[in-house]
């Protein structure tokens, strides 16, 4: 309501005579930002560190605006030291006293009890976000090289078979949750999906493997910057997708 206001008096300061002479207002539709918009962070990702505990942020490989023009300041700022850090604090607090303070996060994963809601909430999106922020880049994209490469044409066809299977995945995902390309036990990659904070290493994950690139689909992860354009949100991720990474991450397979 009041930018609207603002809009008219500011029209009518341009056309005085007409506004003075006809004594009507004329409201003036503000349009939406749009999903090139750019909203910078003054912030450090230096700075962000958990509570004291077992688990600690992992930190970035770059600072919170480096990822524009696809992924702005603001809402890497927000995702990371707001939410990832609330996951990884809420986990220190899950663990706390108990034996799984001496455990990996995988280990806790894979032996998870679902019933502990706290627990499998906090470790997932805890564990799910270092994925997430491990594999994107500035100046990043493009198309994998080496074993990464090699397997996705084998289990998928092409490169572009599978960024639309994934990229599908994605839009149609209800809800809240993440899109995983996973290395099966059998050699072979899958495409899944998986809600809230759960994941491939959990005991009720439909589609069990190692998760090489993830996909966060939580509103969270791009609503400040696309609005409820998830489509464009998930098309521009393939432009800050490392490879290498991803390569990397299949490389530590035994």
């Amino acid at each position: 309501m009041k930018r609207s206001i603002l809009a008219t008096i500011t029209l009518c300061s341009a056309l005085f005579l007409s506004c003075k002479d006809k004594n009507e207002l004329i409201e003036v539709e503000i349009p939406n930002a749009s999903y090139t918009d750019s909203i910078p962070s003054k912030g450090d990702p230096k700075t962000v560190v958990a509570n004291q505990g077992a688990f600690q942020m992992k930190g970035l490989n770059y600072g919170y605006n480096d990822l524009e023009p696809y992924m702005d300041g603001l809402t890497v700022e927000t995702h990371y030291g707001k939410h990832h850090l609330g996951y990884c604090n809420k986990l220190n607090d899950a663990v706390k006293g108990t034996p799984m303070e001496t455990m990996s996060i995988e280990e806790i994963l894979k032996g998870l009890d679902l019933k502990n809601s706290a627990l499998r909430n906090n470790a997932g999106g805890y564990y799910n976000h270092n994925i997430f922020w491990e594999i994107l880049a500035p100046k990043a994209g493009g198309r994998p090289t080496g074993k990464v490469a090699e397997l996705i044409d084998k289990d998928f066809g092409s490169f572009d078979n599978f960024k639309s299977q994934f990229s599908e995945a994605g839009k149609s995902l209800f809800g809240s949750g993440w899109v995983w390309l996973i290395y099966q036990n059998d050699g072979t990659l899958k495409i899944s999906t998986s809600v809230n904070q759960d994941n491939p290493l959990m005991p009720n994950a439909e589609v069990k493997g190692y998760p090489l690139l993830n996909l966060d689909v939580w509103e969270h992860a791009y609503y400040l910057k696309y609005k409820n354009e998830r489509p464009k949100y998930i098309e521009n991720f393939w432009q800050l997708v490392d490879w290498s990474k991803v390569e990397y991450r299949l490389s530590l397979i035994k």
